[in-house]
């Protein structure tokens, strides 16, 4: 729940909210909405800065912080009257972004429970996959009773009451210590081929992403479709990326790649459906909906499980950086793309994308088939000996 309210405070807001600050204060859209990119740039930025602190200190005490600023950053937009104090609203929001939101909390459970973090990080990405369901709404009723400044007030409140929790129902730092100092005493090297792979696919993935949750209505009413219809099909993921979770938690326990893989090709069948099928559009969206649903929990498990326990604390935050980055441009390079292609160009752009990530995970499958094979050879050549 706690993760339902940042996402919903932070990256999922302005979704909501954009347009009646937009009507409120005259400010262009691009300027409103662009602040949800210098977040996200931010929150880049920070990112190996707030893994170190989660290495170095009590990950949890962090976790609860990062609700203080998102909530600092949502009553200085409540307060602001000119377009540079909303801005450095959310750059507060963006440093409390980096702070707490999936790169922050993986970290902090990798490093609390080790190879053990997997059924953790699920379970959270299962709950948090309700977030705009739950906050949309939220939101939008609470901007049509008390305005877009009292509703910021109101979650800043919110936020202000519940983040603590954090130190509640997370572990001391005494056991985070204690996991650590164990595990530094084997501490392989890392393969640096698998390393950048993931950087890639994770940052791909995030791309793809942000582009289908900024633009999907747009590029659906650049299909021929009516808004109404386009907003019909757009309520498809939510469904979609929460029933793939409840599935993977069904599944039991199998390597994270399988599940990257299965994830990159329903993202890829999914786009191309969309693009290239007008008439399986909805079917396109579902597939879609429930690779990106798994996207989420192969962020944290995957790297897990192909990292030194030691480091997986540290790389987590390096690898999001190329991610937000990404996740900041997308809404820039989209709109060039819809502007001068329309909406077939941003649809091919994004299978593109994805066709190219489905390879990127095959790779890594390739390369872990190769190293099985190779430790087995050893085994048996051991034994003959």
């Amino acid at each position: 729940m706690l993760q339902i309210l940042a996402w919903g405070g932070s990256f999922f807001l302005l979704a909501v909210m954009g347009e009646p600050i937009i009507c409120d204060t005259g400010w262009g859209s691009q300027w409103v909405y662009g602040a949800l990119s210098l977040s996200l740039m931010i929150s880049a930025l920070l990112a190996p800065l707030s893994s170190r602190l989660v290495a170095r200190f009590d990950g949890r005490l962090q976790l609860a912080c990062s609700g203080l600023l998102v909530a600092l950053g949502l009553l200085i937009a409540a307060a602001c009257h000119t377009l540079p104090v909303f801005l450095l609203a959310w750059a507060v929001i963006g440093i409390g972004m980096a702070a707490g939101l999936y790169e922050a909390l993986f970290s902090t459970l990798g490093a609390l429970y080790a190879e053990r973090a997997g059924r953790a990080i699920t379970g959270i990405t299962l709950i948090s996959g309700f977030a705009t369901t739950l906050t949309w709404p939220l939101v939008a009723s609470a901007i049509e009773h008390v305005g877009w400044r009292g509703t910021c007030v109101g979650y800043a409140v919110l936020l202000l009451l519940s983040t603590p929790l954090y130190l509640i129902v997370l572990p001391g730092g005494g056991k985070l210590r204690r996991i650590r100092g164990t595990s530094e005493q084997n501490n392989p090297p890392v393969d640096k081929r698998i390393y950048l792979l993931l950087i890639w696919i994770f940052a791909l993935g995030a791309i793809i992403m942000t582009a289908i949750s900024v633009q999907l209505v747009t590029v659906l009413q650049g299909l021929g479709y009516s808004l109404t219809a386009a907003i019909a099909l757009s309520s498809l993921l939510g469904p979609s990326q929460v029933a793939s979770r409840v599935l993977q938690m069904i599944a039991g326990k199998r390597h994270p790649i399988w599940t990257a893989l299965v994830s990159a090709m329903l993202v890829a069948l999914g786009v191309v459906l969309v693009a290239f099928a007008p008439g399986a559009t909805a079917v396109g969206l579902v597939l879609y909906g429930l690779g990106n649903g798994l996207r989420a929990i192969v962020r944290g498990m995957l790297p897990l499980v192909l990292m030194p326990a030691s480091q997986y604390v540290a790389l987590m935050g390096k690898m999001s950086r190329p991610s937000l980055i990404g996740q900041a441009l997308t809404p820039l390079a989209g709109g060039y793309l819809m502007q001068h292609f329309g909406a077939t160009g941003v649809l091919v752009t994004l299978c593109s994308l994805a066709v190219i990530n489905v390879v990127l995970v095959g790779l890594i499958l390739r390369f872990l088939q190769r190293s099985s094979a190779a430790d087995k050879a050893a085994v048996e050549e051991s034994h003959d000996g």
